[in-house]
């Protein structure tokens, strides 16, 4: 049974046929006996990659294949690894961690249609410092599917991982990974931990997300 309804795979064909002028890879990291919301998250990726010839997908036992999890630095399944395909691969630290269901599914189109397009939206003054940045920076972005407020912080995250090889950008849905939710304190979503000790709440403006990065690479 599909997860998609037609109405939708019509919508999005549409859209892939318009936007992605590159190709784009889906990796996904499951287990042999799937754990809680695999299942979910590789039909997700089969179901998206069907509707785009632009549209690859790779689906991988995350114990079986642990030296390419290391590659692509996945640590927990699901998983899913958004990255340019074709002939020369990139890998732009663009991660999800549990399903991208809910309003996070918007998140995973618009990461295909930003990577399949080489374009990511942020400011001229955002590329700029992106691309000056000499340290590496971690985001994780805690996230719940009914949350409307979470795909904006996400999609930040992962447009500032697209324009910078030491950023690398995590989406987490909170409620799949419990043990890191409260690890990071996390009562509330969107919640950006920034190289761990470091975090912002809300889905902020592009300069405050900056500002807070700033300050962490500072320390």
């Amino acid at each position: 049974m599909s997860l998609l309804q037609e109405k939708d795979q019509k919508y999005l064909k549409d859209e892939f046929a318009k936007t992605l002028t590159r190709p784009v890879k889906m990796v996904v990291f499951t287990q042999q006996f799937e754990c809680d919301y695999c299942r979910e998250t590789r039909m997700i990726a089969e179901e998206i990659a069907a509707l785009s010839p632009k549209i690859t997908l790779e689906v991988y036992d995350f114990v079986e294949k642990q030296d390419l999890a290391t590659q692509y630095g996945v640590t927990q399944i699901p998983a899913t690894v958004v990255l340019l395909g074709g002939d020369k691969p990139k890998d732009y630290g663009i991660h999800y961690y549990g399903v991208p269901a809910g309003y996070e599914f918007t998140s995973l189109i618009q990461d295909i249609l930003m990577v399949g397009s080489g374009e990511t939206g942020l400011s001229d003054a955002a590329k700029q410092w992106a691309a000056s940045l000499t340290k590496p920076v971690h985001l994780q972005v805690f996230v719940t599917p009914t949350c409307p407020y979470c795909p904006p912080a996400v999609m930040l995250a992962h447009k500032l991982a697209m324009e910078s090889d030491l950023i690398h950008a995590d989406m987490v849905e909170a409620q799949e990974f419990p043990h890191l939710a409260n690890k990071y304190n996390v009562m509330g979503v969107p919640r950006t931990v920034i190289n761990e000790n470091f975090h912002l709440e809300g889905a902020v403006p592009e300069a405050k997300l900056l500002d807070k990065i700033r300050q962490a690479i500072a320390n």
